[in-house]
Parts: structure tokens; sequence; C-alpha cells
């Protein structure tokens, strides 16, 4: 009889089992102390309720066990709830280092979402089956929502800024993803579909679009018309070769990781965090680039691992 009103999404992930098991017992303990605290307080109603001639009551004392009893319960279940959300919030936000990199960008009302190979798609996003997932999100205008229902994963994609979900489907097949976040009139259209498709599947999907750039590519593209060369090429400007992961030093004495949301900043903000021994000449690219363009400098950035590249391979 439930097959047509389930009671909760499928599990089509790995994360999904343990956010069910913690759900399930933060239900169970609610329902307990829910229907503890209600009969108790209908048996003290009935049990100490006034009587004709018997308006004093009796003298109460303080029972030292029933005191400790529920303060040390409460407190130790506190502690499950804790360490256990607290060790699944860990291992959720961390993902491995081997996961496939999608990237996806929200602006009123749609989601595009592009693969590091050059595919794009909209309100659509095709995924191999048991491979780590990490999405990479930011949004063009106000802030989104990136909820996918049966993987239980939900994470706010913020303007301005770069925030991550990781996931591994289980089980090939179709499932919706939605807005999560009210972003305007048409919020309620803002949602998709996640395809989960076996390894050789999603291989052949891949190879199946017509051919185009990779994000590496179209980057390279971009630090060519831009005339980044000029400066990170002659050493007026940091070099780029190698710098994706390494620790960068501050002008002001910090050290700071040159990950995604460093070089986003440096290319839009450029000087909100000088490299130490460098001027502050770069102009800022802000209103110039959008956020797909930013993508894509950043993945080929990312792509000089040994040799800078000034011209597109």
């Amino acid at each position: 009889m439930w097959q047509g009103f389930p009671l909760r999404p499928e599990q089509a992930s790995t994360i999904a089992r343990g956010i069910d098991h913690l759900y399930y017992f933060l239900t169970a303990v609610d329902l307990f102390f829910t229907a503890l605290i209600f009969l108790t307080i209908f048996y003290l109603a009935l049990r100490y309720r006034r009587r004709p001639g018997n308006e004093k009551p009796p003298k109460t004392r303080t029972l030292m066990p029933l005191e400790l009893a529920w303060s040390i319960i409460p407190a130790i279940l506190c502690g499950v709830m804790f360490t256990w959300s607290a060790s699944l919030f860990v291992r959720n936000a961390r993902p491995p280092r081997a996961s496939t990199e999608i990237f996806v960008v929200g602006k009123q009302w749609m989601w595009k979402i592009q693969h590091a190979g050059g595919r794009s798609e909209i309100d659509e996003l095709h995924v191999p089956l048991g491979e780590p997932i990490k999405l990479t999100m930011t949004s063009e205008d106000v802030i989104h929502d990136f909820f996918i229902p049966a993987f239980r994963v939900k994470k706010d994609v913020l303007p301005g800024r770069y925030t991550s979900i990781w996931f591994e489907a289980t089980q090939v097949g179709k499932f919706h993803f939605f807005c999560a976040q009210y972003c305007g009139t048409d919020h309620s259209h803002m949602r998709g579909w996640v395809y989960v498709m076996t390894p050789t599947d999603y291989e052949r999907w891949l190879s199946g679009a017509v051919p185009t750039q990779t994000m590496a590519q179209a980057g390279a593209l971009l630090y060519e018309q831009y005339g980044c060369i000029t400066c990170h090429g002659t050493g007026k400007g940091p070099p780029f070769i190698d710098l994706y992961g390494s620790n960068v030093k501050l002008d002001n004495g910090q050290t700071v990781v040159a990950d995604d949301a460093y070089l986003r900043e440096s290319i839009l903000f450029p000087t909100a965090q000088i490299v130490a021994g460098y001027q502050p000449i770069m102009p800022t690219f802000k209103g110039q680039l959008n956020e797909d363009q930013v993508l894509n400098l950043i993945a080929y950035i990312k792509s000089l691992r040994t040799q800078e590249r000034t011209s597109p391979q």
C-alpha cells in the first residue's frame, strides 16, 4: 500500500544509509520522550488531582537518584547524537582524492553543469555508477541550494564563492534534484535529473557529444585573449606552473593554499591577497569574466604541472 506514497526517498548513494540511520535514531528518541512526557503529565493530572477535603498537598522530598537520572541520561543521549552526526559530517565533507570533479553554476532559474572534458548540460547531470563525484558549485546571482534527495546530499550554492558536495551513486537510474532555497518567482522550476549510468555507458555518453574544447583548453584561450602571459609569463606576476594546491606566502606574512577559492579571488579581486615579492599591478576581471570563464581559467591553471602553456593545445 505504501508503494505509491513512499515515506522517504530511495537510498541511492553510499552516504544515504548512514544519514537515514541517524535520522531513525533521532526520530525514535523524539517519539520515546514525547510519549513519556505526555503519559507522565496525564498520570500526574489524574493521580494528584484536587479532591474535596484535601486542599493541602503533602510535603515533597528530593530523590537524588531521580535527579541524577534525568540529568545524566539526556546528557549521554546528546553526546551520542553529537558524536554520530559530527562523524557523518566530517566523513561526508571530505571527497576522496580520486573524485571526478564536475562544476555547477546556478542562475535564475536553471542549473548549468560543466564536465572537465568540455561537455555541458542544462538541468541534467550524468554520472557514472560506483565512482566518487565532487560537485564544485557557485551562483551567478542569488543564493541557491543543490539538493539530491536520493543521495542525501544538499548544500547552499552561494554567489561570490565556491561550495562543494560529493557522492558515490550505488544504483543505475534517474533521480530528481532541486533548488532547496527560495530564489525568486520561478524557484519551483529550478530542478532537474541525475542520470546514473554504468561506467561504459557513461564513457559512451561523454564521447557521443559534438567535439568541443576541454575546460582547460577554453581557459588557455582566455589566458591568451586577456594577455595574462604579459605578467605571469615574464616574472612580473607569480608563475602558474605547479601553483594549484601549493602553499602561497603573502606579503602580510600569512600562508594560504592555492585552491579554487584562492584562484577565483585572485582573478576577480587581485589586491585582496598579494603574493610576497610581487607588486599589486594586476587589474580586476570582475565584470569581464562570467563564472563559467573563471572556472575555465582555474581548470587551465590546474593543468599547468611541469610546463607553462601560453597557447591552447
